[in-house]
């Protein structure tokens, strides 16, 4: 029975073989490594990706997807919004010692996945995402530049990141109104540790009205919380580097 993809959970799925063997080559996935795919949908690419593996781990939160792919072998679904999933429960369940992440990330929510996944960067070896081609312009933008925002600042702090390959709209079924693109995110070895709730807000708050200069924004802020060390704030939040993004966070809230 054909499946009529749902507006609500923003599916678009990949049909074209030259894109998935493109993205199946940038992911790279060797026998017996322990992956997870997000939203795998009609299999397009779980299919190529499970015949490399050997097994594959899906979250699917479609209740007809995810019980036609419990009718593959080698698959291990779980019938969940991402949102909810403990990605350090999936490593400790199967052993591993770190997790490949991948998957074709519903658009409407896929800032909210990059930011739940963080926290599990330690357990995680690399993930790559499609996405759409706006959002992973404004993943990888570089400070003094109109991509650049709170995106980049959050995600540049745990992850070296590389936009892989653009994808056209004609690659999907049903087509989107948007181009797409496919992000390598490799989180550092060594990072800045942090109080994520304490940056998430400073961050937030310099960029809340990015026209101005920070002393409007970030600059009462810092007031607010006593802090009476030297951070320019003659400056817009566009013109700030990730590595001072961080200090200061370390300087108004240490990391627990």
């Amino acid at each position: 029975m054909k499946h009529i993809p749902r507006k609500r959970f923003g599916q678009h799925f990949l049909s074209d073989p030259a894109i998935i063997d493109a993205i199946v080559r940038a992911i790279d996935p060797r026998p017996g490594q322990c992956m997870v795919e997000i939203g795998p949908g009609l299999a397009a690419l779980t299919q190529p990706l499970v015949e490399r593996l050997g097994r594959l781990t899906v979250i699917e939160l479609d209740r007809d997807l995810a019980a036609r792919l419990r009718a593959h072998p080698q698959l291990q679904v779980i019938e969940s919004d991402v949102l909810k999933v403990d990605f350090s429960q999936i490593r400790q369940a199967q052993g591993a010692t770190k997790l490949r992440v991948s998957g074709n990330l519903p658009y409407n929510i896929s800032t909210p996945i990059l930011f739940h996944l963080l926290p599990f960067a330690d357990v995680v070896q690399d993930q790559h995402f499609m996405l759409q081609k706006e959002v992973i312009d404004r993943m990888v933008a570089a400070p003094a530049t109109a991509d650049y925002g709170r995106l980049s600042v959050m995600l540049q702090w745990r992850y070296a990141m590389e936009n892989v390959l653009f994808v056209p709209p004609e690659a999907f079924e049903p087509p989107p109104k948007v181009d797409s693109a496919v992000v390598r995110m490799q989180p550092h070895e060594a990072f800045a540790p942090l109080d994520v709730a304490a940056f998430s807000a400073l961050v937030q708050t310099a960029f809340s009205q990015r026209r101005k200069l920070l002393r409007h924004t970030l600059g009462r802020w810092l007031e607010a919380r006593g802090y009476g060390g030297a951070f320019d704030v003659q400056r817009r939040a566009e013109e700030v580097p990730v590595a001072e993004y961080v200090a200061l966070a370390q300087a108004v809230a240490p990391a627990p």
